[in-house]
């Protein structure tokens, strides 16, 4: 198994991450313990969870970790519409997030069925 930062999707979900940082820095103060910090979690959460399960032994631990990472991804993005719908950030920044989670949970599917079918092999 190669090291969890040789994974395309976990470079991808650490920018997530700081993308995130980002965005969530310029949010009002009164947000700080409300949906920037649960963002944050759940950003830091997808590339953590990849990192995790590529350090485990097996390879139904690793698709649990990344069906974990898969469940995080959908709760940013959920968090990201809500952001869109109060308002919190311009169009064009959640766009781009949105892209990019979707990117991000499509890869982590096709690595979760590319896992699989190694186990069937």
């Amino acid at each position: 198994m190669k090291s969890h930062k040789d994974l395309d999707v976990w470079q991808k979900a650490l920018d997530l991450s700081v993308e995130v940082y980002r965005l969530t820095g310029s949010f009002p103060k009164d947000e700080v313990y409300a949906m920037t910090s649960q963002m944050r979690r759940a950003a830091v959460s997808i590339a953590s969870n990849i990192a995790e399960g590529a350090a485990r032994r097996t390879d139904k631990d690793f698709i649990h970790f990344l069906h974990t990472a898969l469940g995080s991804a959908s709760e940013l993005d959920t968090q990201i519409e809500i952001v869109a719908r109060v308002g919190l950030a311009d169009k064009e920044k959640i766009q781009v997030l949105q892209s990019e989670v979707g990117v991000i949970s499509k890869m982590l599917c096709g690595l979760i069925r590319s896992v699989e079918n190694k186990k069937h092999d």
